[in-house]
């Protein structure tokens, strides 16, 4: 029994402090991670950021489970609507990875001022960058809906939510940047919250604004564009609020609110490489379902159930590697690159471990997966084939997933960009083609030359991390 006593206060002690340390990373901590234990700085990082992926995922579901009660072409006129949108987060994401880079510089090197200097001059080239979806929404939804194909539903009714969602693309653009920003300076609890509140009121508005309530008016699908301008609205407003009055890692100032080409022309270069991996990326999915749709339509559905699936259960492994950026950023900043490779090498493990466990669920699991979201045979059977090849691949996916946030962390968004252009276009796309149409293994051949050109990318990009070239990379 004395042997006893003190393991119990120590378990006590320790369940304690990690209740405390997850409080601090919900509520935002003032704690240097250029200096602190790097456990407890990917921790403090970490939570927030995958918990803000997550409700950013539940927000995509069911803002698509109101709308699919208007009727299959309410459904397709948001999907429509997306492909030009596509191309806005391409942008978005590609700034605010290099404003993430950028601010975690600044911070790490304790340059406050040029930080907050970087955050204003950075929310000038989002809202430049918005200007032309906004004037597409103005002049051309109707067209650019016909462009695509809509139907004359689409063209005479849902043409309004393309003309809300483009012409408030603004805030979408804006509250990627910000974000980024708080991310780049540590404040990632902030960034949760500010996307938790402007997707609760998105969520919370969808059925009312879409079916009507009291005195409230069925707006239809419009209405749905309606929440998510006023939710994601809101959501800026907070981010402005809190980035003037003081955050935990960065504030800026009012009279910072002056224009500076310099910078702007910095956040904007870094910004190419950025742009370029997610049009990478967003193309050649493109591709690929264009092959499949030559396959049947029951490949096309099977492996879009797929992909949703492992995008919804990598969540926490993108909260880890978004941490990544962070850390490489600020610790470079602070002249501690070894800190930073150090920081890498750990997220990777526990990216590696988790991925472990999501590919045993694949592997095992696959059917019993599908089958929650569809009872057709065939397509449950497309859909658990790509999951079970996916499963020998993703602890090595893992891998690449953080030694891209790494090198997008130090500023150097160019070589990942080249990266994913001969992985993915000049290696991905052909193989998928050749092996699905030529050798005819159907949308097996689209499973294996992904699974085939995923691997070495991931393999090949962390071993170039391992050489150091990004340590020097200057933002």
């Amino acid at each position: 029994m004395q042997e006893e006593i003190p393991t119990q206060h120590s378990s006590a002690a320790v369940r304690a402090s990690l209740w405390q340390e997850l409080k601090n990373a919900m509520g935002g901590t003032e704690a240097d991670y250029t200096q602190i234990n790097i456990k407890r700085a990917i921790f403090l990082l970490a939570i927030p950021m995958i918990l803000e992926l997550v409700m950013e995922s539940t927000f995509a579901v069911v803002d698509i489970f109101f709308v699919g009660k208007l009727g299959p072409s309410a459904v397709a006129t948001v999907g429509l609507t997306e492909t030009y949108l596509f191309l806005l987060y391409s942008i978005a994401m590609g700034l605010a990875t290099a404003v993430t880079a950028i601010i975690a510089r600044r911070v790490g090197e304790k340059n406050n001022e040029e930080a907050g200097r970087s955050a204003i001059q950075s929310i000038f080239l989002g809202i430049l960058a918005s200007l032309p979806f906004a004037v597409a929404r103005i002049f051309y939804a109707k067209e650019l809906l016909q462009l695509m194909g809509a139907d004359a539903w689409a063209l005479n009714e849902g043409y309004r939510y393309t003309q809300w969602m483009l012409g408030g693309n603004a805030v979408i653009m804006l509250l990627f940047i910000i974000n980024a920003v708080f991310r780049g300076a540590g404040d990632a609890a902030i960034a949760m919250r500010v996307l938790w509140i402007a997707n609760g009121i998105n969520i919370l508005l969808d059925p009312l604004l879409i079916f009507g309530w009291g005195f409230i008016p069925a707006f239809g699908i419009e209405g749905a564009a309606m929440a998510t301008n006023i939710g994601r609205g809101t959501g800026v407003l907070v981010q402005l609020y809190t980035l003037f009055h003081g955050g935990k890692h960065i504030k800026a100032t009012y009279a910072q609110l002056v224009w500076d080409a310099k910078i702007i022309l910095n956040i904007f270069r870094t910004s190419l490489g950025g742009i370029g991996q997610m049009i990478v990326a967003m193309t050649s999915w493109i591709f690929l379902m264009r092959i499949l749709s030559e396959i049947g339509s029951e490949a096309v559905a099977g492996s879009t159930i797929a992909i949703r699936l492992m995008m919804f259960t990598m969540m926490p492994a993108w909260g880890l590697s978004n941490a990544a950026a962070t850390l490489v950023g600020q610790n470079l900043g602070a002249g501690n690159p070894e800190r930073a490779e150090s920081a890498v090498w750990k997220i990777g493990t526990y990216n590696m471990i988790f991925l472990v466990g999501v590919s045993f669920a694949y592997f095992f699991f696959n059917n019993a997966l599908m089958s929650i979201f569809t009872t057709d045979a065939q397509v449950i059977s497309v859909g658990a084939e790509w999951l079970r090849i996916l499963s020998y691949s993703l602890f090595v996916y893992g891998w690449w997933m953080v030694s891209v946030q790494a090198f997008n962390g130090a500023g150097d968004t160019q070589t990942p960009t080249k990266i994913n252009v001969v992985f993915f276009w000049l290696i991905q796309i052909p193989l998928s083609w050749f092996l699905a149409i030529q050798l005819n293994w159907q949308q097996s051949g689209v499973f294996w030359g992904v699974f085939i050109s995923e691997t070495s990318v991931g393999l090949f990009t962390l071993w170039l991390f391992s050489r150091g070239g990004w340590k020097t990379a200057k933002v």
